[in-house]
C-alpha cells in the first residue's frame, strides 16, 4: 500500500490510498528520483475519496502547476498542456533538462556566501523553439556560472548538414526538419583552487522528406582544474564511472578515452583539463536505454562537483594563483572558439542566440606571450598531466 497525504486537495480533504501495481501510467512519469527511476511505478484503483476520473482531473491540474516556473528556473519552452502525460522523447528530454538546470542552479546558489542568485533569461527563437539562459556573475564563489537549456526546431542549415555528414551521418538531400534539446553549463569559480566544470547533455532528431527519422544523444562532463589535486580527480572520475556502470561497464573506459581525445588543443599539444566522459551519436541499444543512461550522467554532475567546491571555495590563494588561473582560462577560450563542435553548430544555426552560445566564456582571461611555467612548480605539475592524460581510477588500484 502507498499512502499520499494531501490535506489541501480541493476534491477531497482526506488521506488518499492507492494500490501500486506494475503497470505503466505515463501521467506519473514526472515523479522521478535523482536517478530517473519512478517513485510510483504505477497507480491502480483509488479506493477512498473519489473516482478514477476525479483523481486524474485533479492530477492533471496538479501537473500543470508543477510545470510552471516554481519547479523550474522558468516556464517550459513547449506548450505545457501538450506535455502532460506524453511519452514522446522530445517532451521527456525537455522535462529532464529543465530539472537538471534547476537542480544545478539551486545547488550552486547554495554555495554562494552572500546570497547571489542566477539571472534567468527565457528567450524564444522566431525560427522555432527557444531556451532558458541562467547566468550568475560576480559572485563570491562563482565569478561566472552559466547554465543554459535550449529546445529548438526548424530546418537544418547547410553548414550543420555538412558537419554531421563528416561524422558519418547519412542525411538525405533537400530540406531536413530537425529538433534539438540540450542542457549545457560552464562554471568559472573565483578561487583558483576550485576547478572549472563543463557538462552538456543533448538529444537530436532529423526527419527526411519521406518521414524517416534519425535520432541520437550526446554529451559528457569534464573537469578543468588549475592546480592538480589527485584526490579531487579520483572522486570526480569515480562518480562518473558509477553513473556509467549502472548501464554498461564498458561505457566509462570508452567514453573517458573519447573525452581525452575530444578536449585536446592541438596547437598547444595539451588537453583542456583532466577529462571525464564524452560521447556523441549514441543511438544504441534502444531509445529508452539511451535516455536512461543520459539521465544518470546528467544527475551525476552535482555529486561529482559540489564536494570539490565546498572543499576549496574558502581556501587561501594569492596573486600568483590568480594570474595562473587567468592564463589557463585563455586556453579554455581557445578550445571553445576554435574546436568545440557544439559552439560551431550553434553559430551555424539561423536565428542563433550568440549571448547564450558564448556564455561558456569566462568573465576575465589572460594571454601572455611565450609563457612557460617552471616544470618543477605546481603550475608545471598540472601541465605535465595535461600533456599526458592519466587513468585516474587505476591510481586507486595501485594504492
Amino acid at each position: 500500500m502507498c499512502v499520499i497525504r494531501n490535506t489541501s486537495c480541493k476534491y477531497y480533504n482526506c488521506n488518499m490510498v492507492f494500490r501500486v501495481f506494475r503497470t505503466n501510467i505515463r501521467i506519473l512519469n514526472w515523479l522521478a528520483d535523482k536517478r530517473g527511476k519512478r517513485i510510483l511505478g504505477a497507480v491502480g484503483t483509488v479506493i477512498a475519496g473519489g473516482t478514477i476520473a476525479t483523481y486524474f482531473q485533479h492530477n492533471e491540474a496538479h501537473m500543470a502547476r508543477n510545470l510552471q516556473s516554481s519547479r523550474f528556473m522558468a516556464e517550459p519552452i513547449n506548450a505545457k498542456r501538450s506535455m502532460l502525460g506524453s511519452n514522446d522523447m522530445k517532451v521527456r528530454m525537455e522535462l529532464l533538462i529543465l530539472k537538471i538546470q534547476a537542480d544545478f542552479c539551486h545547488a550552486l546558489e547554495n554555495e554562494e556566501n552572500f546570497g547571489k542568485k542566477f539571472i534567468v533569461d527565457r528567450w524564444e527563437r522566431k525560427e522555432g523553439g527557444g531556451g532558458i539562459t541562467c547566468v550568475l556573475q560576480d559572485g563570491d564563489v562563482f565569478e561566472k556560472a552559466g547554465v543554459n537549456i535550449s529546445v529548438v526546431h526548424g530546418k537544418l542549415p547547410p553548414g550543420a548538414i555538412q558537419q554531421m555528414r563528416s561524422r558519418g551521418k547519412k542525411l538525405a538531400d533537400g530540406e531536413l526538419p530537425f529538433f534539438a534539446a540540450g542542457v549545457s553549463a560552464v562554471i568559472h569559480p573565483r578561487n583558483p583552487l576550485v576547478p572549472t566544470i563543463h557538462f552538456n547533455y543533448r538529444y537530436f532528431e532529423v526527419t527526411d522528406s519521406e518521414g524517416n527519422k534519425q535520432w541520437w544523444f550526446g554529451g559528457g562532463t569534464d573537469l578543468t582544474p588549475y592546480y592538480l589535486n589527485e584526490e579531487d580527480a579520483i572522486h570526480f572520475h569515480r562518480t562518473l564511472k558509477e553513473a556509467c556502470d549502472e548501464h554498461d561497464e564498458t561505457y566509462y573506459p570508452k567514453f573517458k578515452e573519447w573525452c581525452d581525445k575530444y578536449f585536446f588543443i592541438p596547437h598547444r599539444n595539451e588537453s583542456r583539463g583532466i577529462g571525464g566522459i564524452f560521447f556523441d551519436d549514441l543511438d544504441m541499444p534502444d531509445q529508452e536505454s539511451a535516455f536512461n543512461f543520459v539521465s544518470s550522467c546528467a544527475h551525476s554532475v552535482v555529486p561529482s562537483y559540489l564536494p570539490l567546491v565546498r572543499k576549496h571555495k574558502n581556501a587561501d590563494y594569492g596573486d600568483r594563483e590568480r594570474q595562473w588561473q587567468l592564463l589557463r582560462r585563455g586556453r579554455y577560450v581557445e578550445f571553445n572558439l576554435i574546436y568545440d563542435r557544439g559552439t560551431k553548430f550553434g553559430l551555424y544555426t539561423p536565428g542563433a542566440r550568440y549571448e547564450s552560445i558564448l556564455m561558456s566564456l569566462p568573465l576575465i582571461a589572460r594571454w601572455e606571450y611565450m609563457h612557460q611555467p617552471n616544470p618543477e612548480s605546481r603550475e608545471g605539475e598540472i601541465i605535465s598531466v595535461l600533456k599526458s592524460p592519466r587513468d585516474w581510477l587505476q591510481l586507486v588500484k595501485k594504492q
